[in-house]
């Protein structure tokens, strides 16, 4: 996959892990407070949108599926290593076109934790096994299971525009089967359009009242707008002296609280990223063990700014 760490408007920027293109020091972000372990299940899609972080899409498998020895082993090693991790997600590529996708969910529950998965909701998640397993899931953990929904906007055009013609249209088909079977539901969308968060979260509201979805589309828990992520534009490296300019906290950026596991292609093993948004960047991966992915996360990627320290988005619930 390409190497999106030195876009053509950044160019002289995130260079260097400890040093700034201007010489100060680089913001380092400790995994101060773990709170959610990420597993990509895999890079295949269902659909290709036109803005894919992580490039997913129905030819796209450079990261494989997981299987649910391998989810399983992580969650020993979090036992071990006593993170105190709450809640573990699931990503991908679209997560119920892996066929150990409920599997590794009941693994991940039967051991306590709060199990987030994020999916579009389409074909793969409503193939008869997989609905079967998601209604069988929530039954017997409830409250313990939350699917989030890319709903890219509250817009059909819009989101179609994203992620094709049609695609909203069957995306609600599938968020009706989890209202109607009860299982609890999250919406991920973009702020692309232009148009404020109030404006955004009033349309949102007004589609989950039309459909009578259990969302409270003001609250950024459930109904998550992320910012855009445009690796054409500008934006400043984030140095030391920047959390008091800025007047936040190290541990607000999301490799302060989480980490993920992929498999690449071709691995004998899984590795541990530094973060969900940068699966390709050789930098951000941390080795094969959480034990080795427990140190500092250089600020060395546009994302870092754009997203999460300016943006002030993170992936988790």
């Amino acid at each position: 996959m390409k190497d999106t760490n030195t876009p053509a408007a950044n160019q002289g920027k995130f260079r260097n892990p400890d040093l700034t293109a201007d010489g100060q020091p680089r913001a380092r972000v400790p995994l101060n407070k773990p709170q959610t372990l990420w597993f990509n299940t895999g890079t295949l899609c269902n659909i290709t949108c036109a803005n894919c972080y992580i490039e997913s899409s129905p030819s796209n498998d450079a990261l494989v599926y997981l299987s649910v020895s391998e989810v399983s082993e992580y969650l020993n090693q979090l036992e071990h290593r006593a993170w105190g991790v709450r809640e573990i997600g699931f990503t991908g590529g679209e997560p119920f076109m892996n066929p150990e996708m409920i599997g590794m969910a009941r693994a991940v529950l039967e051991r306590g934790y709060d199990v987030l998965i994020l999916t579009n909701a389409m074909l793969p998640m409503m193939r008869p096994a997989m609905r079967d397993g998601i209604v069988a899931l929530n039954a017997a953990f409830p409250g313990k299971l939350t699917l989030r929904v890319s709903l890219d906007h509250w817009d059909a055009a819009q989101h179609d525009a994203e992620r094709g013609a049609g695609s909203f249209d069957k995306t609600l088909v599938g968020m009706d089967f989890l209202r109607d079977a009860g299982v609890p539901m999250a919406v991920a969308g973009r702020a692309l359009w232009h148009e404020s968060d109030a404006a955004a979260r009033a349309g949102y509201g007004r589609l989950f009242q039309a459909r009578s979805y259990a969302i409270a589309a003001s609250d950024p828990g459930q109904c998550v707008l992320f910012p855009e992520m445009d690796l054409t534009a500008e934006v400043p490296e984030i140095t030391t002296a920047c959390w008091g300019i800025l007047n936040k906290s190290p541990d607000s950026v999301m490799c302060a609280s989480s980490r993920m596991v992929v498999k690449r292609k071709g691995a004998a093993r899984p590795a541990v990223l530094a973060c969900t948004l940068l699966p390709y960047d050789p930098q951000f991966e941390l080795g094969e063990t959480l034990a080795q992915a427990e140190g500092d996360v250089a600020l060395n990627h546009p994302h870092c700014a754009k997203f999460c320290v300016l943006g002030g988005a993170s992936c988790s619930a």
